[in-house]
């Protein structure tokens, strides 16, 4: 194994010039599932590094911020590095069309006026976004991120080149979920209603990609053909992979609330903010994007939910 100090040859590169402010942090980022997400490391050494699994194999993708010429450089390793190196630009929000958004309200203009540059970034790769967001169902931020990064440092491989050294994991195939016994999701504290889900998408893991290039709504209704993917499972593909800016997660927690609160002073449930979001239609994804890129959330007085002490089957997968 070699150390992350050591320079490694990269198997595809490239400098990229946007022509515009990237933030490139806060976009890789928005792929990312918590702070110790294995498949990801952020600021480190003045790079961001993600592992994924692509339609070429494993990769391991490199990318420094933005430098004083407006030019962004990328390294990747691996048998997908040169689809990781061309995947670049849309995952850097390259092809997020704000065209045709209008904010009509002083909270989200004021928002997308001091994040003017930030946009919708996109993987193209569904199974990547759709484990998680199964293991994320109705369980706390705290107990899904642990269940995935349990499942991908027990399931995963290494990341090729450095990524390796710095502890980067890709995640597992879908031929290793599919091989994931019962006993051990359990062990990685995922139910048996949410690791029958992420188990019957591997089963279909071929056609599910294939939903990448489908648009929104065609993509969401590949994804809940399958039981255990409901609506808000759904939007967080199509938001990830799809960069899809229509994509509403309902069903979330703090979502309605939280739109609610920012923009008409009240607690929005799901069929109030969808009632809400009509005027944005093509963007209403845009609405909840803006106001948590903001930091407007209403206070959270409340405790906090507790992780459950023990699994069970009975939970309703949305």
């Amino acid at each position: 194994m070699t150390s992350p100090d050591e320079p490694v040859a990269a198997d595809a590169e490239r400098v990229w010039l946007p022509g515009r402010p990237v933030p490139v942090g806060a976009l890789v980022r928005q792929q990312r599932h918590g702070g110790g997400d294995p498949t990801h490391r952020l600021a480190l050494a003045g790079r961001h590094w993600r592992a994924s699994r692509t339609p070429d194999g494993v990769a391991t993708l490199a990318v420094t911020d933005q430098d004083a010429t407006g030019a962004i450089t990328a390294q990747a390793w691996g048998p997908g590095a040169d689809w990781a190196i061309a995947q670049l630009p849309a995952l850097l929000g390259e092809l997020d069309d704000w065209s045709g958004f209008e904010p009509r309200h002083p909270v989200l203009e004021e928002a997308r006026r001091h994040h003017p540059h930030l946009r919708l970034g996109r993987t193209g790769l569904v199974m990547e976004a759709l484990v998680p967001a199964i293991i994320e169902q109705k369980v706390t931020g705290q107990e899904a991120f642990a269940g995935f990064r349990a499942l991908v440092r027990r399931h995963g491989t290494p990341a090729p080149g450095p990524g390796a050294a710095l502890g980067l994991m890709v995640q597992p195939d879908a031929e290793a979920l599919r091989r994931v016994p019962s006993w051990e999701w359990l062990r990685l504290h995922i139910d048996p209603a949410r690791s029958r889900a992420v188990v019957t998408a591997a089963r279909h893991a071929e056609a599910l990609e294939r939903a990448a290039g489908l648009p929104g709504e065609q993509a969401e209704a590949r994804l809940r053909a399958l039981p255990g993917i409901g609506v808000w499972t759904a939007a967080e593909v199509r938001q990830r992979a799809l960069g899809d800016p229509d994509a509403v997660s309902y069903g979330d927690y703090h979502v309605a609330k939280d739109v609610g609160w920012a923009l008409e002073g009240r607690l929005f449930d799901d069929a109030e903010l969808a009632r809400y979001l009509r005027p944005w239609q093509g963007h209403r994804g845009r609405i909840p994007f803006l106001v948590a890129a903001a930091g407007l959330h209403r206070p959270r007085r409340g405790p906090r939910m507790a992780p459950r002490e023990h699994l069970g089957g009975r939970d309703q997968i949305a």
